[in-house]
């Protein structure tokens, strides 16, 4: 989930947060304009608290932070830009999957097993009916794996090695797959969206992907109410199957998610109450965590978040001189994350460890190869490295040349707005130049950079795609993917090539998820090519931003002795991640 606003200090808090900010910026999702809770704008820009109207303030959830602008769609299969809740809410997962526990807990399905080689067995759960009434069955399940036949289905590559989806009974699915890749299996359990055979079946490839499929049918806890320009609306519906067989129950009668502009926008309502969560990045919230603000983070103190995704600067290794594994070395012992963690986050983020994977993961981290090839800020060493590699500084301006005497002058790209990342680009220019390395960092428009980065034609980039989830191989396949494409839109943007890190993370992605010991010997492997080679340099985890408050709602995900350990977000693909178990432990406030 890339999270994004403006940088915009709310007026009524800016003498609290300027301290903090250090230049810094947000990162949370850009929306829309906010307003009231009947739906209408809040006029000159202002925000009006979001309580009162149609919808009773003891008895809806206002969240934030998730929405880019007004709600587009509500197509389950479009995981990129469907309306907050449409998967989780209304739309469910087979599995629920919990990064903090790394457990699957059964949900539309009753239980799954690999019954052969080549064979997995779902069981589904009876009882469970779709939103108008009618039973869900193996029929849905085997028709919405199917839609991954279709190219545009994001999940098409799946039938790469998915033979074929065959119901045994209304309650029962044998997959057979013609390769046991048991990690992306694991994967596609609990992220696949299951949506009704009888209402679906008939649509167009263009209708599925492109069709706005407003007012959803589905299995979970929450219908479709309204929308408007600024706010997209969920009421909770009778006879959710999980009340009964679960004896779980969502607790807010509504759930109103609104679009706001910038954080100025989603710290005002926030102090204001009228938001209970913001997901937004709202800086120099540690000051408010600390003062008399009513505002909760899920650790009382830093990095104050769970993290979610790691940042990474991308070298183009087809482009010289980033195909020299020493140069690229040298860069990475040049970069200063401590100032960027400290100076631009004010420690709402965490330095990466050497090896980029996520603290969720630390049991497959393998110290040994870490401590002895790892990397960390310094200045000398970077200078060593380009000294022994040739790179020398022949005209005595401070910055070297190539080992053939060619100008280096590098560009560090981020998009523009995305104020955090512009900063962290300028300490990355800056800490590099000290040790004679000329980056220059530079700041297209997203759209821009996103053409460019997938053409191959810039020299470095951030980028942060792969999130938190059930296994680390994601974060592999990310890295080391092959064969490189023409355009390269959501993997190996570096266009490395290493045909022995590829075929260990093909043989990682067929480790069943329950034997340890042999991904921790593949992640070794790994671990130890990615640090010899440094195709790419994990620089900090982005956190999983989260600001809640107890006006209304209590007993929200925290770090705390006695409450819930859920992810606390509404983040598009989290909600099956715990988000919405979270929803069934909320409680009312006292005088909510």
């Amino acid at each position: 989930m890339r999270n994004r606003t403006r940088f915009l200090i709310p007026v009524l808090a800016a003498g609290l947060l300027s301290a903090a900010c250090s230049g810094g910026g947000g990162s949370s999702t850009p929306t829309g304009p906010a307003g009231d809770a009947t739906g209408g704008a809040a006029g000159g820009g202002a925000a009006a608290p979001a309580g009162g109207g149609a919808f009773p303030r003891n008895e809806t959830l206002y969240t934030s932070g998730t929405q880019w602008g007004p709600p587009a769609n509500w197509n389950p299969l479009r995981e990129w830009d469907f309306a907050t809740g449409t998967k989780g809410l209304v739309y469910e997962t087979l599995f629920m999957y919990d990064p903090n526990t790394d457990k699957f807990s059964p949900w539309l399905a009753e239980s799954g097993d690999w019954t052969g080689d080549l064979e997995y067995t779902l069981k589904l759960r009876k009882g469970v009916t779709w939103s108008d009434g009618k039973p869900f069955t193996a029929d849905d399940v085997i028709f919405t794996f199917e839609l991954g036949k279709m190219e545009t289905v994001p999940y098409h590559p799946l039938w790469d090695w998915m033979k074929s989806a065959d119901k045994v009974d209304d309650y029962t699915i044998k997959f057979t797959f013609t390769t046991a890749n048991h990690q992306e299996w694991a994967n596609h359990l609990y992220s696949r969206a299951i949506v009704p055979k009888h209402l679906w079946e008939g649509r167009s490839e263009d209708e599925v992907m492109n069709g706005v499929n407003e007012k959803p049918v589905g299995t979970g806890p929450y219908a479709y109410q309204s929308h408007d320009q600024d706010r997209m609306v969920w009421v909770k519906r009778d006879g959710w199957w999980a009340t009964k067989a679960l004896n779980k129950d969502v607790k807010p009668k509504y759930i109103v998610d609104i679009v706001n502009s910038s954080n100025e926008v989603a710290m005002g309502l926030l102090l204001q109450k009228g938001l209970d969560l913001s997901v937004n990045f709202l800086p120099g919230i540690a000051n408010l965590v600390k003062g008399s603000f009513g505002i909760k983070t899920y650790y009382d103190q830093p990095p104050y978040m769970l993290s979610a995704n790691t940042t990474w600067m991308w070298f183009n290794t087809a482009k010289k001189p980033m195909d020299d594994k020493a140069f690229r070395k040298a860069v990475a012992y040049a970069i200063d994350t401590k100032k960027i963690v400290e100076g631009v986050y004010g420690n709402l983020v965490k330095a990466s460890d050497p090896s980029g994977l996520l603290p969720q993961w630390d049991k497959y981290v393998d110290k040994n190869v870490t401590s002895t090839l790892g990397f960390s800020y310094n200045p000398d060493k970077a200078k060593q490295l380009l000294a022994d590699a040739g790179y020398k500084d022949r005209n005595g301006d401070g910055l070297v040349e190539s080992p053939n005497g060619a100008k280096i002058s590098l560009k560090l790209i981020v998009p523009a707005g995305w104020t955090d990342w512009m900063e962290a680009a300028r300490v990355i220019s800056s800490s590099a130049k000290a040790a004679g390395i000329d980056i220059e960092a530079d700041f297209p428009d997203y759209n821009a950079l996103v053409d460019v980065r997938n053409q191959g034609k810039f020299d470095l980039v951030l980028n942060n795609d792969k999130q938190l989830a059930n296994t680390p191989w994601l974060y592999y396949d990310y890295l080391f993917r092959l064969p490189v494409q023409k355009l390269q839109t959501t993997t190996n943007y570096g266009r490395y090539e290493n045909k022995r890190a590829w075929e260990l993370t093909q043989q990682l992605d067929r480790v069943k998820p329950d034997d340890l010991a042999g991904m921790q010997k593949i992640t070794s492997e790994l671990q130890k090519i990615q640090l010899e080679d440094m195709p790419v340099i994990p620089l900090w985890y982005n956190g999983l931003w989260s600001q809640t408050t107890d006006s209304v709602w209590k007993n929200w995900p925290s770090s705390a002795p006695n409450t819930p350990k859920y992810p606390p977000t509404v983040w598009r693909n989290w909600l099956e991640m715990g988000g919405t178990l979270m929803l069934t432990e909320l409680q009312p406030a006292s005088g909510g």
